[in-house]
């Protein structure tokens, strides 16, 4: 036994960037493992800096100066982030109380569909498959009702961690993305002047990561976008909450839109019912889907590697797990960042 983990040992960690490497990812897991919730706000800032830097970046190829670029690029954070939580939040939340106060109509309206559907198809939904969905439904309005009031009455702790990061996220990404080449000099500094595995990583995941996070969130606004003002246009009710579900939808591949479609189908057909506008308003839908799928994706994301979607699937599970949406949202990009680990991991022939 000893015998075989002396070999293994050889040819993985034989190597002293290898033993470095590994040391600086155990470093970064029991950090996000233990003080995670601490270290939150730099973390989002640094996300936020990485993918405001393209515009900076974008604005450079034209000639305009590194500091007015950066003021520029700043300022677009500034207005993105007010519209955002002026206009965008506060008309999903009203939308999303404006549903529960409905739940209760609309869980008689689906029970009196359900019933329906089952007069005209007898015996393919029994009594007991009807009850269960009607617990279900119930069981999700109960848990929703339970959530708003529990937020709205004991979650000050919350909303003052909350408060706090919009005062203190703002001015570190100003200065992450002002002093971005004296920070991340100061990082290197830290390790061996030679690194080519470090630099190799490091290079292939600066590359993908951008590639990703921005992509993601360009995907997400327009995404969202198209689909709020596919809705505005038929009038469905709660447009804007939908609509932010179908962009957020785009985080988790294959999984999230099939998820978030379920309530826009049922929700348009108990407002329009079997009708034209139902069915217009359902392919307009699809439209979107497909040209998010088939055009947006390929042009967003040509450059970043290709994950098998099983590996895609278990990296989303994994991650969500271990930390939520923000890991959902990281999947693909750590996934990409352990095969790439593995793919450049130096290797030394096997003792004979």
């Amino acid at each position: 036994m000893l015998t075989i983990i002396n070999r293994w040992a050889h040819r993985y960690l034989a190597d002293e960037e290898a033993l470095l490497l590994l040391a600086i990812l155990l470093i970064c897991g029991a950090v996000l493992a233990t003080i995670g919730g601490i270290v939150a706000p730099i973390i989002i800032s640094v996300i936020l800096a990485f993918v405001m830097q393209g515009v900076s970046k974008l604005l450079g190829r034209y000639s305009v100066p590194d500091r007015v670029a950066i003021a520029i690029t700043y300022l677009l954070f500034l207005g993105a982030s007010f519209a955002f939580f002026v206009f965008i939040i506060p008309r999903v939340w009203r939308q999303m109380v404006s549903l529960y106060a409905e739940l209760p109509t609309l869980i008689v309206r689906v029970q009196e569909l359900v019933t329906r559907f089952n007069d005209s198809f007898p015996g393919l939904i029994g009594a007991e498959q009807v009850a269960s969905l009607t617990r279900l439904f119930e069981s999700g309005a109960g848990d929703m009702g339970q959530w708003l009031v529990s937020f709205s009455l004991s979650k000050l702790p919350a909303v003052v961690s909350f408060t706090v990061y919009l005062l203190i996220v703002p001015i570190l990404v100003f200065f992450f993305l002002k002093d971005r080449d004296q920070i991340l000099a100061w990082c290197v500094g830290f390790l061996p002047s030679e690194r080519p595995l470090l630099d190799r990583i490091g290079a292939e995941m600066n590359e993908q990561m951008a590639n990703y996070v921005r992509g993601k969130v360009i995907e997400i606004i327009i995404t969202g976008g198209a689909t709020y003002i596919v809705f505005q246009i038929f009038g469905l009710n709660y447009a804007a909450l939908l609509a932010f579900l179908v962009g957020l939808s785009v985080i988790i591949p294959y999984l999230g839109i099939a998820v978030v479609s379920v309530p826009i189908v049922l929700i348009s057909y108990l407002q329009f019912g079997p009708s034209s506008d139902f069915l217009y308003m359902m392919a307009f839908y699809t439209v979107v889907q497909v040209l998010d799928g088939l055009v947006l994706v390929p042009i967003l994301f040509s450059e970043v590697v290709n994950l098998h979607p099983v590996a895609i699937i278990v990296s989303v599970i994994v991650f969500g797990s271990l930390w939520g949406l923000s890991g959902v949202f990281f999947a693909i990009p750590l996934a990409t960042l352990i095969r790439a680990v593995l793919a450049a991991w130096p290797r030394r022939e096997a003792l004979s």
